[in-house]
């Protein structure tokens, strides 16, 4: 949860006022971009590290929102501004004036329920450092796809603390026991290609090439019938909350439901005479 430079603890609050912003009416934390299937929400805190603040956690919420109601998105991305961090951790300002109550909040939790929660695939696109609460939200989202100049670590051992936003819960069903006690407890900085050895992300591309990257894969699901991707995230995610009995019984359930659309019978003709489906369901047909 807490921020770090290279997993020091260093507090990335700047007292100097922050430069007018310029970016879209109604995010002061945030850059906000709808094009084509693609939903791309970026931390723009660029002179704290893009540290993520509670102001940046409600407007994360906001922003989500705006992006899952847009018929014509297809994924959502989250990245950093900039090219030196994702997201180096929570304002420690306000970790440092942090009391019970507020620590008992779902705060970063709660941005990365709702990133796994989500209808719609969600991607975070990860440039630079990628620790403590922001690490936390990349584990909310579905898929991980990073820069060669990436860095994780979760460096909250430092400041006398432990995660709070969901690391301890999620790193573990993500890459492992293993490695989630020794990113959790040693507390080091991890690059890229250990990152993708472990499997905390799926994918590393030239820093030019992130965004792009991120677009080409929302416009690999546009291809898909709305529901597909929906479904299929969704069974892996309520299905690890339960045995594997139950997961199955869930899986099968919702095949059946799949079955009964006319986005199942239009897959299957379209391949049958190779042509491209037209998707009853997609809002864009």
């Amino acid at each position: 949860m807490a921020s770090s430079k290279e997993a020091k603890g260093g507090d990335t609050a700047d007292p100097a006022p922050r430069p007018p912003r310029k970016a879209r009416v109604g995010y002061d934390n945030l850059l906000f971009e709808i094009k084509g299937p693609l939903a791309l929400i970026s931390i723009d805190r660029a002179d704290r590290h893009n540290a993520i603040s509670l102001a940046t956690l409600d407007e994360l919420h906001v922003a989500i929102e705006e992006a899952e109601r847009a018929p014509q998105v297809r994924a959502i991305a989250i990245t950093g501004s900039g090219d030196k961090a994702f997201a180096s951790g929570s304002d420690l300002a306000e970790v440092e004036a942090r009391d019970l109550r507020k620590a008992l909040e779902p705060l970063v939790q709660g941005v990365a329920d709702r990133l796994e929660r989500s209808p719609k695939p969600t991607i975070a696109a990860i440039n630079g450092h990628c620790m403590g609460g922001g690490l936390e939200v990349a584990l909310g989202c579905d898929l991980r796809i990073a820069t060669t100049n990436a860095r994780f670590a979760t460096p909250e051992g430092n400041l006398g603390i432990i995660p709070g936003g969901g690391a301890t819960q999620r790193l573990p069903r993500i890459i492992g026991k293993g490695w989630s006690l020794e990113m959790l407890i040693m507390g080091e900085v991890i690059d890229a290609e250990r990152a993708l050895q472990i499997g905390l992300v799926t994918r590393v591309v030239e820093p030019e090439e992130l965004i792009d990257s991120v677009r080409q894969m929302a416009a690999r699901l546009q291809t898909f019938a709305p529901l597909v991707p929906q479904f299929m995230k969704a069974m892996v995610h309520f299905g690890m909350e339960g045995s594997l009995r139950a997961g199955l019984a869930l899986e099968k359930f919702a095949q059946a439901a799949i079955v009964e659309t006319p986005d199942k019978a239009e897959g299957i003709r379209a391949f049958l005479e190779k042509r491209p489906p037209k998707w009853e369901s997609n809002d864009n047909d």
